[in-house]
């Protein structure tokens, strides 16, 4: 066979498995609709559920036989099941924002394009929007490998009603943007949020010694400043790039090339287990020598993978500590169960933060 003919026969063979594809996705989105009607008739208004669609992404890259990555296929897949959700039900998914931030691409990462967003100006707003039912979800940085933890996250959780029912890791690159009114060669400020600044600090020490560093509530913030002002820049998402309307000038300035952020997806009801889970609780423990030690020996002894710490000053007690706790396993399993309720024994107070799916993608 020439290679004009072989040529053709390979895209005819394409089209047949497009075909083949749209058909499937539409019996799919038809099985989505009965669900949701189903859950309609008998009052059911749990939508979304994590743990299955934790357990769905598992299964597809399990199954997977290449060549197409896991992680490319497992995005596929998110993204026809967020699909298919919206005809059951769309989701509100609240985010720090303006769109453009890492935290809206952590959202998309999590829950794909076919969801309502609600972007918020603060943490404490995504919290606010989904305790008060006014959106279904939210989500909120936590952890960054360069930076570490994420206060404000962590404080929010101490008083809220909320649940964590989800996770999602991004990977972060920083990139140097400028406005159309800006010179390259005269860049006198810089804007971005704290933590990014911080994440490439070394770069611009390296490269914009004299510059002036100024930090603003979020990225997408510090690009819509760039794009207004003359001569000023911006340190954000390459999708804040196109969304503002700004020109690349810098690549990948982070300090760490393995810079990743953990978000957190916050929810008013509790998951249930997927078979691959994660606890996250916070503690208070009394203030005595050897409570820390006593604390992690009860993990130690249960044989429990403990996955992070972190301590935070506890309000209204003076050196004084709380202890936020993530760790492998899920509280409807009988050793967790047993667990917690050692802990509860030696502790002050014990809250569970939620057990939830890790993350997938």
């Amino acid at each position: 066979m020439k290679d004009k003919d072989l040529l053709s026969s390979i895209r005819s063979e394409i089209d047949v498995i497009d075909n083949q594809i749209s058909q499937a996705i539409n019996n799919r989105a038809r099985c989505a609709q009965r669900v949701g009607e189903l859950k309609r008739e008998q009052g059911d208004n749990s939508f979304y559920r994590p743990e299955r669609e934790a357990q769905v992404l598992r299964r597809v890259m399990e199954a997977n036989t290449g060549p197409v990555t896991n992680e490319d296929l497992a995005l596929v897949f998110r993204q026809i099941m967020s699909m298919c959700l919206s005809m059951e039900r769309p989701l509100k998914v609240a985010f720090l924002g303006p769109e453009g931030t890492f935290t809206h691409e952590a959202a998309l990462k999590h829950f794909g394009k076919s969801v309502i967003n609600a972007p918020q100006s603060a943490i404490d707003c995504v919290f606010r929007e989904v305790a008060a039912g006014e959106c279904d979800f939210g989500v909120v940085p936590v952890e960054n490998s360069t930076e570490g933890m994420v206060s404000q996250t962590l404080d929010n959780f101490v008083d809220s009603t909320l649940s964590i029912v989800g996770e999602v890791e991004l990977r972060i690159h920083h990139y140097l943007l400028i406005g159309s009114n800006s010179d390259a060669k005269k860049i006198t400020r810089v804007y971005s949020h704290a933590q990014s600044l911080a994440q490439c600090r070394k770069w611009l020490d390296s490269n914009y010694p004299k510059i002036e560093q100024i930090s603003v509530s979020s990225n997408a913030i510090a690009a819509k400043l760039a794009q207004g002002e003359w001569n000023s820049a911006a340190i954000a998402s390459l999708s804040s790039c196109d969304i503002y309307g700004l020109r690349q000038l810098e690549s990948k300035i982070e300090d760490q090339s393995d810079n990743s952020t953990r978000f957190l997806i916050i929810g008013r009801e509790r998951v249930l287990a997927s078979g691959h889970d994660k606890t996250s609780i916070v503690v208070s423990m009394h203030n005595k020598p050897g409570s820390l030690f006593g604390l992690l020996k009860i993990f130690y002894a249960a044989g429990v993978d403990l996955t992070r710490i972190e301590s935070r000053p506890a309000k209204g007690s003076k050196w004084s500590y709380i202890f936020f706790i993530d760790f492998v396993g899920h509280c409807d399993e009988q050793r967790i169960d047993q667990l917690l309720e050692k802990l509860k024994n030696q502790s002050i107070s014990i809250k569970l933060l939620g057990s939830y799916p890790q993350s997938v993608l």
